[in-house]
């Protein structure tokens, strides 16, 4: 089978819009990883407890899942210009209620606009670009994708150096830094393209059914972005208890998501190449095989840094892959941004509840379980989306 998207008369983006999408994807980036450096000022200013200042983060993804099936809702009947424009204007008005809140429950409101408008901008581009660029949407989206991890490293950096004190000069300016966007979407095509040509629907998966296939995206996406956040969350914590000291632990952690950015930049070019079930399976079996190694103490820190590596290209490739395995479902990709998100908030707790029963050294084995799962359910896929 060969799919296919009908070519453009014009261009999704113009090569501007382009470049301003992946700042966009810089400044998402960028809020999300603002909120946990900023903890310590938070509960000095609110007077909060260690759970309560970490509701500003939880807000932010409630509204972040709010903000993709809401505008999933919109997608295709309200222009895309609309849509980005009204999520740019959200998320820098969040912002900036964030930073100018007196109390705390004014705060968790702006968080949730702000999230709001993150989940428009996460939905909208990554639709789009898995449509726009025809047989290099892969590439892009991986493109695209690696500029998150660029706001996310930058964003914990600007509060290192201005102090966390000053978390409300660095939201503000963030909100500000978003309005020129705005400037930039009159070089987005207003209507996405819609796909024609040979791409097949539910009978193209070989008898599997579509919900099947959708429910099996969603649990890879769930799945994979909850070993994402575990790592991230539990990997300082790991390396302590096998022995590294705290400064080697932190800075592993953000060799982790540096080279989870790294990543997507080098996988690229390979998309262009291979097909997107060729990379995930990869992706996921390497990942696998680099958890087994982290419970190797003395290889731990680079088995962590592998995982990143191997994990990054999976959230941006899978995309144009359920594209093209499930067209007549329009709101596919609204279902797994919002898994990914929804992965992202439980894996805290699951993971927090399986370390009480096994400890803090079974956490790359707890993780390379979930990693093996998610290699199955790439298996599955490839196999049950092949068509002839």
């Amino acid at each position: 089978m060969s799919s296919t998207l009908a070519p453009a008369r014009t261009p999704v983006f113009s090569p501007a819009a382009v470049v301003a999408s992946c700042v966009g994807f810089v400044l998402i980036g960028a809020l999300q990883a603002l909120y946990g450096p900023a903890i310590p000022a938070f509960r000095e200013e609110f007077g909060l407890s260690p759970s309560g200042a970490g509701l500003g983060l939880s807000a932010h993804f409630v509204g972040g899942v709010a903000g993709v099936l809401l505008f999933d809702r919109l997608f295709g009947k309200v222009g895309n210009r609309r849509i980005l424009g009204a999520s740019y204007l959200l998320m820098a008005l969040g912002a900036a209620g964030f930073a100018l809140a007196p109390d705390w429950p004014p705060a968790l409101a702006a968080a949730l606009l702000a999230g709001l408008g993150f989940g428009g901008i996460d939905y909208g581009l990554n639709q789009l670009f898995a449509v726009g660029f025809g047989h290099r949407s892969t590439a892009m989206l991986n493109i695209l994708n690696a500029h998150f991890g660029v706001g996310a490293i930058l964003g914990p950096a600007l509060i290192g150096v201005v102090g966390a004190g000053h978390y409300p000069a660095v939201f503000l300016g963030f909100a500000l830094v978003n309005l020129p966007l705005l400037l930039c979407l009159k070089g987005v095509r207003d209507r996405p393209p819609q796909p024609s040509g040979t791409v097949t629907d539910a009978p193209g998966v070989l008898g599997r059914s579509l919900a099947s296939v959708l429910c099996v995206f969603v649990a890879l996406y769930v799945l994979h972005v909850g070993i994402e956040a575990g790592v991230g969350g539990w990997e300082p914590t790991h390396l302590e208890t096998v022995g590294y000291g705290a400064g080697v632990a932190a800075t592993a952690t953000s060799v982790y998501w540096l080279m989870m950015t790294v990543g997507r930049f080098l996988v690229a070019p390979l998309a262009l190449r291979f097909s997107a079930q060729a990379i995930i399976t990869v992706s996921c079996a390497g990942m696998t095989l680099c958890l087994l190694l982290a419970s190797t103490g003395e290889l731990a820190p680079y088995a962590y840094a592998g995982v990143g590596l191997f994990i990054a290209p999976i959230f941006p490739t899978g995309l144009p892959w359920l594209h093209r395995a499930a067209p007549g479902a329009r709101r596919a990709g609204a279902l797994v941004i919002a898994a990914s998100m929804i992965g992202g908030v439980a894996a805290g707790p699951a993971l927090g509840k399986a370390i009480e029963w096994s400890g803090i050294r079974a956490v790359p084995l707890l993780l390379s379980a979930v990693s093996a799962v998610c290699l199955a359910a790439t298996v599955w896929l490839a196999r049950s989306t092949r068509t002839p």
